[in-house]
């Protein structure tokens, strides 16, 4: 097969072009099928008993017939043949026109998905219709979008570890440079200052290492249904001495009774340690934090609310992405890693609940908020193909 045969264009043109030769054909011969059927049911006027008795008059109309009725096909296969071609010039143009509109955007498609293949993650498509076409359009500018953010994203990812790899070993080699040099003295506070680097190298690392395996999916969530109170409770007493140092009071306001939750009770320690460290960061001596909970009908809502430096409107969609700090220079010198908060909204999304940031303003504290989803009355965890394990809801 030719090669301009297997284009869109050429396959309409040509499909366009059998549909109106097959009716053409058709209709061809059915008008001549017709036209003869009708003439011949005809029947001729006779005149009289004499002329009939002669035949002369029946064989001269029987000639006039035949001359008419060829004649009459004549005009049909004329006026066939011009309608067909007719129908042909119009299958031409409108085979033009159809494929000019469908052939023409999916090209320009074409290009721009090579285009984003190939890295250029700023092509966009600028079809104005309001078909489907104009629909896979957009929906390809969509994808490109996402595309540009996920490497604009790639990019600061890899500037932000890059920094926060460089300030801790920057710090570490100027002091054994110092110590070689004789520069500074080899005392356990200067070890004890090495000491404090490297394990923030190391808290830096492993928060690393969990966030892409939450990223990834492959960090497990073992959902089941749990009483929250107890984890509540749990995460405050190992917070209380901590916060008590820095003054700062740390409270729970909970209902006595709590429904249960469909969540992992691990994960959702580990959501509430990088909220409240958070908090203790970012609250100042003299300062409240109260985790507060209330219910409804489908979902539990966790507060983690504190007094502390307040978050800007600005800053607060962005709380929750990597390496993103409100003050930046606080956090660093308190040793957060700024990927925290990114963990939590992981493991919470991974449960089937929502999490989000709120705040009044500077100065005016803030609001960190989670839910959870209620258990159901019973449900049916599968742990094998072949084997199904019920859990069922107390309540």
């Amino acid at each position: 097969m030719m090669k301009w045969l297997r284009q869109l264009r050429w396959k309409l043109f040509i499909s366009h072009l059998i549909i109106v030769l097959m009716a053409y054909v058709v209709l061809l011969a059915a008008a001549n099928v017709l036209a003869s059927l009708g003439w011949t049911g005809f029947a001729p006027l006779t005149l009289g008993a004499a002329a009939a008795e002669t035949g002369q008059l029946q064989a001269g109309l029987t000639t006039e017939a035949g001359e008419l009725q060829e004649q009459f096909q004549s005009v049909i296969q004329q006026a066939l043949l011009i309608s067909g071609f007719a129908a042909l010039a119009a299958a031409v143009i409108v085979s033009l026109f159809v494929s000019r509109r469908i052939v023409e955007p999916i090209q320009t498609l074409s290009n721009v998905s090579q285009r984003l293949a190939q890295g250029f993650y700023r092509e966009r498509t600028n079809i104005q219709a309001d078909d489907e076409i104009s629909q896979l359009a957009h929906s390809v500018n969509q994808l490109a979008e996402a595309l540009d953010q996920t490497e604009r994203r790639r990019l600061a990812l890899l500037a932000d570890v890059t920094h926060e790899l460089r300030t801790p070993l920057a710090t570490i080699g100027g002091y054994m440079e110092g110590l070689l040099d004789g520069v500074v003295s080899a005392n356990p506070a200067t070890f004890n200052l090495i000491l404090r680097e490297t394990r923030r190298l190391q808290r830096l690392i492993e928060d690393l290492e969990l966030l892409s395996r939450v990223e990834a999916g492959q960090l497990p969530v073992v959902a089941r249904a749990i009483d929250l109170r107890p984890v509540l409770e749990a995460q405050l007493a190992q917070f209380e001495t901590l916060f008590s140092s820095n003054q700062v009071t740390l409270q729970l306001d909970a209902p006595a009774q709590l429904p249960q939750v469909w969540a992992d009770p691990d994960r959702v320690a580990q959501v509430l340690i990088n909220i409240l460290a958070n908090a203790y960061r970012y609250t100042p001596a003299g300062g409240t934090v109260t985790v507060q909970v209330t219910t409804d009908d489908h979902e539990v809502r966790v507060a983690v609310i504190d007094t502390g430096i307040g978050i800007a409107a600005e800053h607060l969609p962005h709380v929750f992405e990597r390496f993103y700090r409100v003050d930046k220079s606080r956090a660093r010198n308190s040793g957060g890693s700024g990927i925290g908060l990114a963990i939590a909204r992981h493991l919470i999304y991974a449960q089937g609940g929502e999490i989000w940031a709120e705040s009044d303003g500077i100065g005016k504290g803030a609001r960190f908020i989670f839910t959870l989803p209620l258990a159901p009355q019973m449900a049916f965890v599968r742990v094998d193909p072949s084997v199904t394990v019920e859990a069922v809801d107390t309540l």
